[in-house]
């Protein structure tokens, strides 16, 4: 594909800072947006610039790096199966301790990105009408940009929102929808209102691609088309318990993809985009953000020292239900016999250099790991980067979580337990990853099923504490003889702890929109 746009000349949506004015994410003239998106050739590359935003250092930090920063330190820190090994620095952070903090710039970075997606999507949106060119370009665009802001908007609800079933069936606080470009003060709606837009966004896009006769280009899977607007819908009705949305959207979102193969699923699965990846984050040698990127905080293979130091690893208890069968199970470095148990520092994990278990890993993994990388139990080689020290494409919807979005709503649906079986089958068994699995589970059994399946399959993809959060399930970490944790980091963190697992609304926000001065929480 050709090369993501980083900024487009004069469309004044790109800024650097954070600043007081509503975060500094508004397009600087309503005027100039117009003259940039006044024809159709002109909002393609409007469409692109966006697309490059989720890739894009923001705030003068290192680690806000797009889309990747929502994934590595929102879905997978602070999740239940995902330890970032020794990072006892980011305690408050992997420990949700945070989440009350108004100020802190991990409390309003998600909702800077996501506002600046969205703006950038209104300015398309509030231009349609007077922009030159066919009816069917007009058409895709427009639903490409719809697509961009359900997306935001549902990502932002799941951050800063109680989930559903605290909700009061959507009565509490959701979201200010800003849907132009005003810039004055707007109340929050509730989170059914939110849900609403999301899901009017999606079905105005879904009806947008279907009046259109085109399609992203074979090379392109940056961009949104119909397949994306069908998973975001499926992820979003799985997240508000509409489980006949998320079951009908899911089969739709995977149609025409295939699952990867396990060559691909144990090398470049996650890198490079294939026949299984619907929508992803482009990334590129010569467009990289270096060590600001997703696989500079998760690579195994790369040079950064926050990869080096601290390997992301996955936690003993979810390893352990890994079947023997399972391609899987070689993703991740475990101890194969009480010896090499007793190699691991039982304080943080790190093998002792002088132990067989730290020769084999070097051995074995030689081709995953960096020359003067830690080496700790249970570490992972599934990220790895394309080029140093981060380089790779980030996926954000594959085919595979469409299968188990589809099982786990017909579960809760209580549809047929054998349609349910057969998609469990189709993804470990027919896909090859592991061929001796079968499932003849039923009822709370094979909702339990789908639940390690979606830890095992999707593990380390930024959907860790955004599923326990959705399942009101507590998240238990236990340090080393029973689990695998660094002790800093071994805790139990309740369903109804910190704020219900809710980041309040930023200062800078309510600061600036007097209709929320003073309303951080619910």
């Amino acid at each position: 594909m050709k090369k993501l746009l980083y900024a487009l000349a004069g469309f004044g949506f790109m800024v650097s800072s954070c600043a007081d004015d509503y975060l500094d994410t508004m397009p600087e003239s309503s005027t100039a947006t117009g003259t940039i998106v006044e024809s159709v050739e002109n909002a393609k590359m409007a469409i692109n610039g966006i697309c490059r935003m989720m890739s894009t250092q923001y705030l003068s930090s290192q680690g806000f790096n797009g889309e990747g920063t929502i994934k590595t330190w929102y879905g997978n820190y602070p999740g239940n199966d995902f330890q970032k090994s020794n990072l006892t620095g980011w305690s408050p952070i992997i420990n949700s301790t945070y989440m009350e903090r108004n100020t802190a710039s991990y409390d309003y970075y998600p909702w800077f990105y996501y506002y600046k997606l969205i703006v950038n999507a209104n300015a398309i949106l509030v231009n349609m009408e007077n922009m030159t060119g066919s009816d069917s370009d007009k058409n895709f665009i427009k639903a490409q940009a719809l697509t961009f802001r359900a997306y935001s908007y549902f990502m932002m609800s799941q951050l800063y929102c109680y989930r559903w079933v605290d909700s009061n069936n959507g009565a509490s606080r959701g979201l200010p929808l800003r849907l132009d470009l005003s810039t004055g003060e707007i109340a929050a709606s509730t989170l059914g209102e939110t849900y609403a837009q999301i899901y009017a966004d999606l079905n105005d896009a879904i009806a947008a691609f279907g009046s259109s006769s085109k399609k992203r280009a074979a090379d392109d899977n940056y961009s949104p088309d119909l397949s994306v607007a069908y998973a975001i819908y499926a992820r979003a009705a799985l997240t508000r318990q509409d489980w006949a949305n998320a079951a009908k959207y899911a089969a739709l979102a995977r149609q025409g993809y295939t699952l990867m193969s396990n060559e691909e699923f144990m090398n470049s699965g996650f890198n490079t985009p294939n026949d299984e990846w619907i929508w992803s984050v482009y990334d590129a040698g010569d467009q990289t953000i270096y060590y600001y990127s997703f696989f500079a905080y998760q690579g195994s293979n790369s040079s950064a020292g926050a990869c080096r130091s601290y390997p992301c690893a996955i936690s003993k208890e979810l390893y352990d239900q890994i079947p023997e069968s399972d391609v899987r199970r070689d993703l991740w470095l475990a101890p194969q016999d009480e010896a090499e148990f007793a190699a691991i520092t039982q304080t943080n994990g790190s093998l002792k250099t002088s132990s067989d278990f730290y020769k084999r890993a070097k051995a074995d993994y030689a081709d995953k790991l960096y020359s003067t990388s830690s080496i700790f139990a249970y570490m992972q080689f599934k990220h790895q980067a394309k080029e140093q020290p981060g380089v790779g494409c980030v996926n954000n919807f594959r085919a595979a979580e469409m299968y188990l979005i589809e099982a786990e709503a017909k579960c809760m649906m209580g549809g047929s337990d054998t349609d349910v079986q057969n998609l469990l089958i189709a993804l470990n068994k027919t896909s090859g990853r592991n061929p001796e699995y079968t499932c003849e589970k039923t009822g709370a059994d094979l909702l339990a099923e789908v639940k390690l399946y979606r830890r095992i399959e999707l593990w380390g993809e930024g959907f860790d504490w955004f599923d326990y959060k959705r399942w009101n399930e507590p998240i238990v970490r236990n340090k080393y003889p029973e689990g695998s944790f660094h002790a800093q980091f071994a805790l139990t963190i309740n369903p109804a702890d910190n704020n219900k697992w809710t980041w309040v609304y930023p200062a800078k926000e309510c600061d600036y929109n007097e209709l929320l001065q003073g309303q951080y929480k619910e």
